[in-house]
């Protein structure tokens, strides 16, 4: 499974040079950010979600206060 994530052990980062350590955190970082964009664009689709876990919590809550 390629989650998109460069794994790096620990026995690899001791051996690389400063130059490969700081190219591993620059494609980590870039990385994150890709993944950070597609994320920020689905806010519509979050948004609904929690208007509608609102709406079902709330019809929930109310029911429960009728039962008891």
């Amino acid at each position: 499974m390629n989650t998109g994530f460069m794994v790096v052990t620990e026995r690899d980062w001791e051996k690389a040079t400063p130059e490969q350590r700081d190219w591993y955190i620059f494609n980590t970082l870039q990385s994150l950010n890709e993944r950070l964009k597609k994320l920020e664009k689905q806010t519509f689709f979050f948004r609904v979600c929690a208007f509608a876990g609102g709406v079902i919590g709330g019809a929930v809550a109310a029911l429960g206060i009728k039962l008891t």
